[in-house]
């Protein structure tokens, strides 16, 4: 191995999707030195940048932009914050200005009005255009570079990270007057297209330094792809029907609300879709939206639009769910002075409640979290007036880096053995308490055995061992908050409670690590009595 990398910063934001470009451009542009860590390349890692998005921008008009607010916030459980929704949409009306001009991204131009398009960006130019911009900027980008734990001082604030870098084969400890997680959320290695590089990270790095989590019962996302495919292009199959072998069509089954249909069918049969709904127009403007949507059909001879194939749903998390990492004020703060959260890896129910999908209300958090967390750890670290050197820190890292027994455990035994209980349709999407505490029991009990025997033994090996700890992690906080909330809100349905309960109008936070907590903590009551 090489000989350690040791680097100072003011801001360090960890991730190199869209919330981590837009912190780094934003505690850059606040006056502080920035360096960007990514796991892969930041550009190209993620769920953004393979993937056409649709954007929540709205014009300023404020029925415009009420209509907007109110539409889903039934879908969500009434625990979206009016407060946030605001200004999610002002600062990303904001954004998406920039990213045409600053940014220099090549909106369509409506012929209608001679404007640009602003309503959805293509993932790959998107993030080309970020990661220009961001080096423009003057941020040092680490690439293939994954941070494996966070610094603390004796206080518990938090100081830096410490990682690995792939190709140089080394370590490094990059010390910082604060952090960014901007790392994603957790899609459990579900194969859904971008995210093997969401293992829910950032959350197990928050949590270890005593961080909490809200919203985590919302985690249960699925997303309808044709079978064997990573695509999970959801919205395209509002246009579809939906078939039994034998061509006879599922009742109520969709891609809205009649996916827990989809999926009480794949328990015993297989699945067929057929693209049967979507006019000519809209089946030319599906294929300028989402090209790669596609690829997958054409290579095969298959015309969606006109032939039946399988379909299968895959699991997204936190990536399409709403759970995350609690941010406690305008800044993005976390719990934990220094730490940040920011896109997939803090909690969306400030602005979705319990349900969102992909891209929209998710892009437009993402640019503007990013925003605000960028700029909020700027202004924290400009203010420290003590620098830190390494031998004042220490590593919050414990499960898959420094266990507690002799090595026992693979990095790949536990990932399946946590997919075992965390994949299946019949305990994390059509849920029932019986089955979901034997899932988070298994689960409790793997974090024990990997505590203690999951031991890597190089660079390589810590990356996958400390991503399977955080999966099993994730879906422990899942489970428990999910046991906690005895209705059905937003996308978190249990058959053993099907009704919504007034008297849990709140957000649900967990936490913890050998012994994981829950409590409750009150939702905006705004949106709530606007529908009453």
């Amino acid at each position: 191995m090489s000989t350690p990398l040791e680097l100072s910063t003011d801001v360090l934001v960890i991730g190199g999707g869209p919330a981590a470009a837009w912190a780094a451009l934003h505690a850059r542009e606040s006056g502080a030195g920035v360096i960007l860590v990514d796991k892969g390349y930041c550009g190209t890692s993620g769920a953004t940048a393979p993937a056409g998005t649709g954007v929540w921008y709205v014009a300023p008009d404020p029925d415009l932009r009420s209509a907007a607010k109110a539409g889903r916030e039934a879908l969500g459980g009434h625990l979206a914050s009016h407060h946030w929704m605001d200004r999610v949409l002002a600062q990303t009306f904001t954004n998406m200005k920039r990213i045409g001009t600053e940014g220099r991204y090549p909106f369509p131009i409506d012929p209608n009005t001679g404007a640009p398009d602003r309503s959805g960006l293509q993932g790959p130019e998107y993030m080309r255009r970020m990661r220009a911009w961001i080096q423009r900027a003057g941020v040092r980008i680490f690439d293939h570079s994954p941070a494996l734990e966070l610094l603390v001082e004796t206080d518990g604030s938090v100081r830096g990270a410490a990682g690995y870098q792939r190709h140089e084969n080394r370590d490094y400890t990059i010390l910082a007057g604060a952090v960014v997680l901007a790392s994603g959320g957790c899609a459990f290695l579900s194969r859904a297209l971008g995210t093997n590089v969401n293992t829910g990270d950032g959350a197990l790095m928050a949590a270890e330094v005593g961080a909490e989590l809200s919203g985590m019962e919302f985690s249960n996302a699925y997303g309808i792809a044709a079978a064997g495919s990573t695509v999970t292009k959801t919205a395209y199959y509002g246009y579809a029907t939906f078939f039994h072998g034998d061509g006879r069509v599922i009742e109520g089954a969709g891609s809205l609300n009649g996916r827990s249909v989809i999926a009480e069918t794949l328990l015993q049969e297989k699945v067929f879709a057929q693209l049967d709904r979507a006019n000519e127009d809209v089946q030319q403007k599906m294929r300028r939206g989402q090209p790669n949507f596609f690829l997958q059909f054409d290579r095969q001879g298959i015309n969606p639009f006109t032939d039946r194939f399988e379909v299968d749903l895959l699991a997204e998390g936190t990536v399409r769910g709403t759970g995350g990492i609690n941010v406690i004020d305008d800044s993005c703060a976390t719990t934990v002075p220094g730490l940040y959260a920011a896109g997939d890896a803090a909690t969306r129910e400030r602005i979705c409640g319990g349900f969102t999908g992909g891209g929209s209300h998710n892009s437009a958090w993402a640019m503007s979290s990013g925003t605000w967390a960028g700029a909020g750890a700027a202004a924290h670290a400009l203010r420290q007036t003590r620098k830190v050197a390494t031998a004042d820190v220490l590593g919050a890292g414990r499960a898959g880096l420094h266990p507690s027994g002799k090595r026992t455990l693979q990095a790949d035994e536990v990932i399946t053995a946590a997919q075992s209980q965390l994949l299946p349709f019949d305990k994390n999407y059509l849920r029932h308490g019986d089955r979901m505490v034997d899932a988070a029991d298994q689960l409790d009990q793997l974090w024990i055995d990997l505590s203690s025997g999951l031991a890597p033994t190089d660079g390589i090996e810590r990356i996958r061992s400390r991503q399977a700890a955080a999966i099993t992690a994730v879906g422990r906080w899942m489970y428990r908050s999910a046991l906690s909330r005895t209705e059905s809100r937003g996308m978190s349905k249990r058959d053993d409670h099907p009704g919504l309960d007034p008297h849990q109008h709140h957000h649900i936070l967990t936490g913890g690590l050998d012994s994981v907590w829950t409590s409750t903590s009150p939702a905006d009551s705004a949106a709530l009595a606007q529908a009453s």
